[in-house]
Parts: C-alpha cells; structure tokens; sequence
C-alpha cells in the first residue's frame, strides 16, 4: 500500500507543516498533496515542500479547473515538474457552482465536458508533437469569438514537458469515476470505503472500454483521502472526522445540489444524510455531527488506538486501492502508518 500525505489548503494564516512533511517522506510516504478552496491557492505551498524535499512526489489535490485554462495549468504542471525533478502529480477538478460561480466568477457549466477537454489539451501541449488547436464545446484555441483579434495562433510550449506525467481527478459520481478511468491515469475521491468498490467496480470498468483496451487497474489510480486520528479514546478520534462528514453532507453545496450528499446515500445512509443536511441548513450544526454514523465513519477513516487502526487497514489492503492519501497532524500516526504498511 502506497501512502500520501493531505496537506491541505490554510485556514486564515498561511502555514505548513513541515515538520510532519519531512517525517512522512523519511518514512517512506510516496507522495504529499496540497490542496485549495477560496483562500490558499495548491502551487505556491507545494513548490515551497518541493524545495525542502528530494524524493517525495509532489501532487495537487485538486487543482480548480475553473480557475485557470488549461495552458496555464500545463505550464505551471511543467514548470514544477521540471524544477522538482519530475516529481509532480496533476490532479485536477471541477470544484462545485458555489464557489466556481461565487468566487472565480465563471459559469459552473458542463464539468464533464470540461474535465475531458481540459485533459485533452494539457495532454497536447505536454506532448509537443503538433502546435496547440483545440475546438470543443468547452474551449476554442486559438480563440476567434467575440472580441478576438483574428493575430491568435497554434504555438508549442517552449518548455519541455514530461509526456507522461500523471494526471488524477476528482470525483464521487459514477459518471465522473468513468471518465477518469477512461482518460485519467487515476480518480482521488473524498472518502471511500474499502468495503463497497461495488460503487467504484461498475464505471472503472465502463471507462477502461471506452478507451479502447488502453486502460486497467495496472495503470490507474483509485487515491482516497483517507483521515486518521490516532489516539486512545475512540469518540474522541472519531470527533474531527464527525465534523468534516457533517459539514459535506450537510453544508457543502446547495441542498439541490450537494455531491457529498448524495454519495452519503449511495454509500448507504440515506436517512441520515438528508436528516444531516435538513439539520445542518437551518444552522444546527451540533445536531447534524450527532447525526453521522459511527459506522460511516469507520468506514472511511482511520481512527482509535494503533492495534484498531492496523485491524482496519486489513479491509484497505484487500480492497484494489494501493494508494491511500492520508490526511492527519501527527507524527505519531505518520510512523504507525509507515510501519503498518511496510
């Protein structure tokens, strides 16, 4: 089992935890993944681990799609990868209307049409083998709508890139699962269960056909983000995770339209997730944690003492995921994972 390291995006004050960083790659983590919303943004931060590091691979978990184009995107992939010695992983991803539409001021759109066009692009200029064009729905390069000067041309990156650098998307829902196992080289949910690939089985195998016998679990990624806190008292570890969980089921979206929500459901806790969010809406957060199952949170985290942490990596090790993104702020449980999995 591969093992990553979340660090996440900042709250209000800017920091790393590089203590925690430098441990995970001594201990052999394979990886460590920034991340960003509407304050910290994924690159800055990882370009900094970059730099104090030497052998970790470096992965954005995600980088918003909406927020830049996809040149942008491949150049900043390219610049990162080149100066950290070819150690950085794209993962990249829609986000959600609330803050595409809210804080970068773009339409929230078609995001699988754009997911596969942005992909195609990046994977054109990484490869250099003809000058950039691109007529989609989604993009149009060069550019010759409203507005245009007609001067736009089909260019190379003057850099270059490294053709096969992985690139990994975000997604919970099946469709967005099938067409990361069609065109990705991996999909990062943001939480899973070991116990139900039945959710994951069906579209991975659906998108490995669509891309013509050029894809299989031998050269895909299924990467949760999987949050462990390590400790004696069970309810008190399983606390942070009861937060998060009720916070995307029941706040992160619309009620119309909340991914975690319905993936909750999918999961199996369909009576809870829609008493969570009813709860969770009308501003008693408290009553939404109350709500979570203990047995989803078992289910998607790792939480309690050392020995119930190594039982339950038993279900994850049997499952076909063979990496794990492994979001906590102890070093303690850093070395335990590191030992667990070697």
């Amino acid at each position: 089992m591969r093992l990553g390291l979340i660090s996440g995006y900042s709250g209000a004050q800017m920091g790393l935890p590089m203590d925690l960083i430098l441990e995970a790659e001594r201990c052999g983590f394979d990886s460590v993944w920034t991340a960003e919303a509407y304050g910290s943004d994924a690159i800055v931060p990882l370009a900094w681990i970059a730099a104090l590091t030497k052998k970790i691979r470096l992965g954005t978990g995600i980088m918003q799609m909406p927020a830049r184009t996809p040149a942008a995107t491949a150049m900043t992939a390219m610049t990162l990868d080149a100066l950290s010695g070819g150690r950085f992983i794209l993962g990249i991803g829609p986000s959600g209307p609330q803050v595409v539409e809210g804080w970068h001021g773009v339409p929230y759109g078609k995001p699988l049409q754009r997911t596969r066009e942005y992909i195609d692009i990046v994977r054109t200029i990484l490869a250099r083998e003809v000058p950039l064009e691109h007529h989609g729905k989604e993009y149009q390069i060069p550019y010759t709508g409203p507005g245009a000067s007609g001067l736009g041309k089909p260019l190379k990156s003057i850099l270059h890139g490294r053709k096969d650098m992985p690139i990994y998307t975000a997604s919970i829902s099946p469709k967005g699962i099938e067409l990361a196992a069609e065109i990705a080289d991996g999909v990062i949910p943001v939480w899973m269960s070991p116990e139900r690939w039945d959710l994951y089985d069906g579209p991975v195998k659906a998108g490995f056909a669509k891309s013509g016998g050029r894809k299989s679990m031998a050269n895909f990624e299924v990467a949760p983000f999987v949050t462990c806190v390590m400790g004696n008292d069970l309810e008190k570890c399983r606390m942070p995770v009861r937060a998060q969980l009720a916070l995307y089921i029941g706040g992160m979206g619309a009620r119309s339209k909340n991914f975690y929500n319905d993936y909750a459901k999918r999961l199996g806790h369909e009576d809870a997730a829609g008493k969570i969010q009813d709860l969770y809406l009308t501003g008693k957060k408290n009553e939404a944690m109350e709500l979570v199952p203990n047995k989803l949170i078992d289910d998607v985290a790792l939480v309690g003492p050392k020995e119930r942490i190594k039982d339950r990596m038993a279900a994850w090790k049997a499952s076909p995921v063979k990496t794990m993104l492994i979001g906590t702020g102890s070093i303690e449980a850093v070395r335990a994972l590191a030992e667990i999995c070697a």
